[in-house]
């Protein structure tokens, strides 16, 4: 990975990656709550990529704006609405949605707005878990 990003970061991003490999493999062989289940992990990591961005709202007055905090609110509302929808469905919206954050965040760190050493490892992490979703709604039934 980067090595001007902390190892712990890059440890435990990657084990985060460990239930959408699981998830996805149990709905390839078939198991009923494994399409749910992979859409709720997947609803939730789209929340917490949000919630990055209160943090850095929150660490000066000077990043506290309006785009910021939209950018951390919209990603909890779009995972919420994946999970309203039926699995298949679902799950590929969650897929794009974890992209067109990484790819918002990209554009956010031309403006100093996201430190650029997140993105490396952010893009390499959402990569994998986007692919999980999309083989999860491609191979998951209903």
């Amino acid at each position: 990975m980067n090595p001007t990003l902390p190892l712990p970061a890059a440890l435990l991003g990657a084990a985060g990656l460990l239930p959408f490999l699981g998830l996805a493999a149990l709905v390839g062989f078939g198991v009923p709550q494994a399409g749910p289940a992979l859409a709720a992990y997947g609803a939730t990591i789209l929340a917490f990529l949000g919630a990055v961005h209160w943090g850095l709202a929150l660490a000066g007055p000077s990043r506290a704006n309006v785009a910021r905090l939209g950018l951390g609110v919209v990603p909890s509302l779009v995972g919420f609405a994946a999970l309203l929808l039926p699995v298949r469905q679902g799950l590929a919206v969650l897929a794009v949605a974890i992209l067109a954050t990484a790819a918002v965040e990209t554009l956010a760190a031309r403006r100093g707005l996201v430190p650029r050493d997140y993105l490396k490892l952010r893009w390499l992490l959402s990569a994998g878990a986007a692919c999980c979703l999309g083989i999860g709604a491609w191979v998951a039934r209903g």
